[in-house]
């Protein structure tokens, strides 16, 4: 079960809202979202946890590009919010090695396609083609732990050093550290 919230920073303190992540398959979507709870191109934090598993906080301000931090990478990208911010931070861009492999049949070539195409044919595939060539270098085991900008909320009160200790009711913290504590639980 997901939790997620805006925060945004105006002329008169901080306003939460909750937010539904329905329409979200993208990071686009998420920057979308943010701007659509500012009314003036304010500071908004878009918050999202998945059952104290990981939390993530995406910072869109004005026409800067987002920043992004993940409490924890590997648990985040077995989520399906998660693993947009865990493809954005780490540089998949999305791509699915596992989905790639899914169209062979186990001898090697794709679907359809003959045990013994001509050698010199376009897009031809190896009978001893290795699957691992398949999968893109920057695919590679998702590191357990924090990834993404650990800076995100020093400027707000929060350090890098704080962020990193955070524990099971982290966006509590994050909301009491910028004094928005009580606005956020109102719409928890």
């Amino acid at each position: 079960m997901y939790f997620a919230a805006l925060l945004a920073r105006t002329e008169d303190g901080w306003e939460a809202s909750d937010t539904e992540l329905d329409d979200v398959e993208s990071l686009s979507d998420f920057v979308e979202l943010a701007r659509e709870g500012s009314a003036d191109d304010d500071m908004v934090l878009v918050f999202i946890e998945q059952e104290d598993a990981w939390f993530g906080v995406v910072r869109v301000e004005e026409l800067e590009d987002p920043r992004i931090y993940v409490s924890d990478a590997a648990a985040a990208a077995r989520s399906s919010y998660g693993e947009i911010l865990t493809n954005e931070l780490l540089g998949t861009g999305g791509e699915d090695p596992v989905a790639d492999l899914d169209s062979l049949d186990l001898d090697g070539t794709e679907d359809g396609e003959s045990d013994h195409p001509d050698p010199g044919a376009a897009g031809a595939v190896e009978p001893e083609a290795d699957e691992t060539a398949l999968v893109p270098a920057q695919a590679g085991p998702v590191p357990t732990g924090p990834v993404g900008d650990r800076q995100i909320l020093a400027d707000l009160g929060m350090t890098e050093k704080e962020l990193l200790a955070l524990g099971s009711d982290a966006l509590s913290d994050i909301a009491d550290a910028l004094g928005a504590a009580e606005i956020l639980e109102a719409v928890r």
